[in-house]
């Protein structure tokens, strides 16, 4: 660019890398006796295969091609380019072309009254005018540099928000789909009680007509299939809901994937390990952290535009023309006519505008290096917060399968005893429920795991590399997607 290559210095602060606070003391690795472990090595990026379901991993492919955040975010890299090329324009010559053809008139009242005209000299006449006019500033001092490096690194913010949100709609699509195959496991769960419920009926009406039962049994039996039945109609609200939050995502219209997602699959098991990676680069990976980063740079930038307008402005400007009252001999020799040198502007009295612009600047470059080490900051305690989570659903886990065991046991003991006389039919209701709220914490358990997975994977910065690659219909990766630069 030859425009910025004629420079002189370039005032005002050159960018440093901030330091990143250390680790936590804490390890993230997981020596615990938990089924699914953290252990060192490169975080996956395409963490999602690791749940070994083909159609997680379908779904997460067409997100790429189809979100409508993901795609607004890529408009705004696309802008930040525009602007990154409408500042480096700012130190390249500009040149413009004029030409006018005119009928004037002169009033011989007006100035024309205080000159004696030539002899014969008309009132009216045609002018004719062509020419070319430039300019070209020179930037001694870094203005324009400065402004152009500003805009290279609001350009990189601009695609690291593009994969920040990337990472935030692959992982909230994970999670909703987690849940969805939680609730749909909490439906089989219930729907299983039912028909245990259903027999328990049949079981005391079949003792009432023996003379066994009394109303109240058959009451409380009844009572209890009921509500199990109730509980069906919001866990399938639930379903529809989250069938609705993943085509959304997709840009969907309501119920689109219902006839793919309707369909009830077991929930994806998490992985025995889960690589975290190094302490030492853990923050470096999240979007987040490196457009806090690209911001402060931006400022950085922008704090030495500030100190640049202190200086003067130099511009060569020129111009070139031709001018005649007729056509004929316009571009003859003798109707040449040019103006070439050189315009300095010094800022001289600005009324506190200056220094009031640069305090502005200095102030924000502050606030971004503050906002810096606070984003590091909820970076650690994102991670620490996952890490923590994950483990304990696995003990908790642990503790609520053991708790389901014992209730079957319990309710095959109770309805044994039942049907001998030995106990009343409220014990068989009271361990039955028990058995149901044990099965569905189960459940639940499970969902969480698979949830507070993708929330550390999340938290670690892994899977926003998709975002730079362009899915075809078939699935296939056809393209990356353009992080162009002048």
């Amino acid at each position: 660019m030859l425009g910025i290559g004629l420079t002189g210095c370039t005032v005002g602060p050159d960018y440093q890398n901030p330091e990143i606070r250390e680790a936590p003391a804490q390890s993230a690795l997981d020596r615990a006796s938990v089924p699914s472990r953290t252990v060192e090595g490169a975080v996956d990026i395409v963490w999602w295969k690791s749940f070994r379901d083909v159609q997680l991993t379908l779904l997460v492919e067409r997100l790429v091609a189809q979100n409508l955040d993901l795609e607004t975010a890529a408009e705004r890299v696309i802008q930040s380019i525009a602007q990154r090329r409408v500042a480096a324009s700012q130190g390249l010559p500009h040149i413009e072309g004029q030409s006018s053809s005119t009928y004037n008139r002169q009033s011989p009242n007006g100035t024309l009254s205080l000159l004696t005209p030539a002899p014969g000299a008309p009132l009216e006449y045609a002018l004719f005018h062509d020419g070319l006019t430039s300019s070209w500033q020179l930037d001694l001092f870094g203005r324009v540099r400065r402004a152009v490096e500003a805009a290279d690194a609001n350009t990189l913010a601009a695609v690291e928000n593009r994969h920040g949100v990337a990472l935030a709609a692959v992982a909230e699509l994970a999670q909703s789909y987690m849940q969805l195959r939680g609730t749909q496991n909490r439906l089989g769960i219930a729907k299983r009680n039912l028909r245990l419920a259903e027999e328990n009926v049949e079981l005391v009406n079949t003792r009432f007509g023996n003379g066994v039962a009394t109303t109240l049994d058959l009451a409380q039996a009844r009572a209890q299939q009921a509500t199990i039945a109730a509980t069906l109609p919001p866990l399938r609200t639930q379903e529809a809901e989250l069938i609705n939050a993943i085509g959304l995502l997709l840009g969907d219209a309501p119920r689109a994937l219902e006839a793919d997602l309707r369909r009830s699959q077991v929930l994806p098991r998490v992985p025995r390990k889960v690589p975290v990676g190094l302490p030492g680069t853990l923050v470096r990976r999240r979007p987040d952290v490196r457009e806090a980063e690209a911001r402060l740079h931006e400022a950085t930038a922008q704090t030495g535009v500030a100190v640049a307008s202190f200086y003067p402005d130099v511009t060569l400007n020129g111009a070139l023309s031709v001018e005649s009252l007729h056509l004929t001999n316009l571009f003859s020799p003798t109707s040449a006519a040019f103006v070439l040198g050189p315009s300095i502007s010094l800022p001289i009295f600005e009324g506190g505008q200056l220094r009031g612009a640069l305090a502005l600047s200095e102030s924000r470059q502050r606030e971004a290096a503050v906002f810096f080490q606070k984003t590091v900051l909820r970076a650690w305690k994102e991670v620490d917060d996952a890490l923590t989570a994950y483990r304990e659903a696995q003990r908790r886990r642990a503790d609520v399968a053991r708790s389901v065991t014992e209730n079957q046991a319990a309710l095959q003991a109770a309805r044994q005893r039942y049907s001998e006389g030995a106990i009343d039919f409220l014990n068989v209701i009271t361990t039955q429920a028990q058995l149901l709220q044990s099965e569905n914490d189960l459940a639940d358990s499970d969902t969480q795991i698979a949830i507070y997975l993708v929330s550390l994977y999340r938290a670690l910065g892994g899977g926003w590399e998709i975002a730079d690659v362009v899915y075809g219909a078939d699935g296939t990766a056809k393209r990356p997607f353009p992080q162009g630069r002048d």
